[in-house]
């Protein structure tokens, strides 16, 4: 959220359910001169909607993924970008990626990833 601040890209809005970490990224937004430009919600996220998001930015287990692309491909709008922190997801093909090993980044272009979604539906139903 921080970075993604920094990058111009506003609002800039997270959702933690865990209370410490929720504490820590307040910190962290404190200590880097950024409290009350971004915020951090203690929301779930499989409850709001992200219809209104353009970039969101997840770092979850590789076993959220395909539930999270699930909401995603219906939330999201076509212009919207994903970036997915150490694991990707597992059935998109990024647009880009950036870094290695455990400092890798995998991005998404949602309207790419409805076209190929959509293909693999048609090609299943043949």
């Amino acid at each position: 959220v921080l970075e993604a601040h920094r990058q111009g890209l506003r609002p800039a809005l997270g959702y933690e359910l865990n209370p410490w970490l929720l504490c820590l990224a307040n910190y962290r937004a404190w200590k880097a001169g950024c409290r009350g430009k971004v915020s951090f919600l203690k929301k779930d996220l499989w409850k709001v909607n992200l219809s209104d998001c353009r970039n969101v930015i997840v770092f979850l287990a590789p076993s959220v993924k395909p539930p999270l692309a699930t909401k995603l491909l219906a939330e999201l709008p076509d212009d919207a970008r994903v970036v997915a922190g150490r694991f990707p997801f597992p059935s998109w093909t990024p647009s880009s990626s950036l870094g290695q090993g455990l400092e890798q980044v995998w991005a998404y272009d949602m309207k790419e990833v409805r076209r190929e979604a959509q293909g693999s539906a048609q090609e299943s139903q043949v």
